[in-house]
């Protein structure tokens, strides 16, 4: 008999409650147990999991180290899947295989050049992955002379920190000043320069921003699925052009993602994303962790989160190809249920067995899913 898999998600994006549904429908039949952990008890992943908790705040990253192991032992974790403190934990891989759990997630050489994207630009440039232009700011004219740089080369300059993830501090500058005009409609990404440069002035401290040419569309984000021996199993492009997202095995995206990934060891699950810069492909980001988007691949008819739990458990799925590329699509909200107010989540150990999922109460939150076609 297959015993089943325990997985645990820490502290994820709300997003992954299809990776845990992907899991659960995985075409081995094999039975999976999910544990997920958040700081939020209205996260959707608390819910959507067999088991969960609260995770502690204010812990430093070796602190949360130990909470992690003490989660992986109490909770008999087969393979854990670290987005929080991913640095910490990958350092300590030997400590969690003692106590039988497998991390998905790569090395942490290969965590700590992604880390910073002015490391990661110069690392990815020098193995001839193309990259825009960029400049590191820390103070007002530094920030000054980068964008008037950009704009003499007739670009919109853009800034966003040299350390972060998810588009978090984005902002494309203008020089328009502000008025009701910025005032009607919805928010957008763009900041006026002369308020930016106010703003740095009048700091405590000095910015560690990364300017750059704002890039344009088409976006493809690379999913790779790479083993322990830097061999890439699995490497599809999910392009987004607007509201219109697809997929594409164009090795205009697929080769320079399969450089990156094989030659800085992204073990397991990565994201790279390309935009264009005039004619030319050129690096964005690079995500050492699976992406929030990544279940839109089952549109393809492959379950790469599975693929990822068996690479991680030594079940070497081989190379992958998938049967056929899904038509165009777009994303739309739709709820999930969350967990009842003040009511804790079941624990297996107190209980002695393993209590059914909750039925869904009415509080509910919106997570973005897949619609066909478009």
């Amino acid at each position: 008999m297959v015993s089943r898999v325990r997985v645990w998600l820490n502290r994820t994006y709300a997003e992954n409650v299809f990776f845990m549904d992907q899991l659960r429908r995985n075409p081995s039949d094999r039975a999976v147990e999910i544990h997920a952990t958040h700081g939020d008890a209205d996260s959707p992943v608390l819910a959507a999991a067999d088991t969960a908790d609260l995770e502690p705040e204010g812990l430093s990253p070796a602190a949360y180290v130990e909470y992690a192991l003490d989660q992986c032992q109490r909770r008999g974790i087969d393979v854990f899947v670290p987005r929080l403190h991913q640095s910490a934990i990958v350092a300590h891989r030997a400590d969690f295989e003692a106590v039988g759990t497998a991390l998905l997630a790569p090395p942490p050489e290969a965590v700590a050049v992604f880390q910073d994207k002015v490391i990661a630009y110069e690392a990815v440039q020098a193995i001839g992955v193309p990259v825009p232009p960029w400049w590191r700011v820390r103070t007002a004219d530094e920030l000054v002379a980068a964008v008037e740089e950009l704009e003499a080369g007739g670009h919109k300059a853009c800034f966003k920190p040299a350390s972060g993830a998810g588009g978090v501090g984005f902002r494309v500058i203008t020089r328009s000043p502000f008025s009701l005009v910025h005032l009607n409609g919805f928010p957008t990404p763009y900041v006026q320069l002369d308020l930016v440069v106010d703003a740095l002035r009048r700091a405590d401290e000095p910015v560690d921003w990364l300017v750059m040419p704002r890039l344009e569309q088409p976006e493809v984000s690379v999913d790779c699925l790479t083993g322990p021996d830097n061999r890439v199993r699995l490497a599809i492009g999910r392009s987004k052009n607007g509201r219109r997202r697809g997929f594409t095995l164009q090795e205009q995206w697929l080769e320079p993602a399969r450089r990156i990934a094989e030659g800085f060891g992204l073990h397991y699950l990565s994201n790279i994303q390309f935009r264009m810069f005039g004619e030319t492909p050129v690096l964005m980001d690079v995500n050492t962790r699976p992406a929030g988007g990544l279940h839109q691949l089952s549109l393809c008819g492959v379950n790469v989160p599975w693929l990822a739990v068996q690479l991680a458990l030594g079940e070497d799925p081989g190379e992958v190809a998938p049967p056929f590329l899904g038509q165009d699509y777009t994303v739309v909200s739709g709820p999930r249920p969350l967990r009842p107010v003040s009511i804790p989540q079941q624990r297996a150990e107190e209980t002695g067995a393993l209590l059914p999922a909750l039925p869904a109460p009415v509080e509910s939150v919106e997570v973005s899913a897949q619609v066909l076609p478009l």
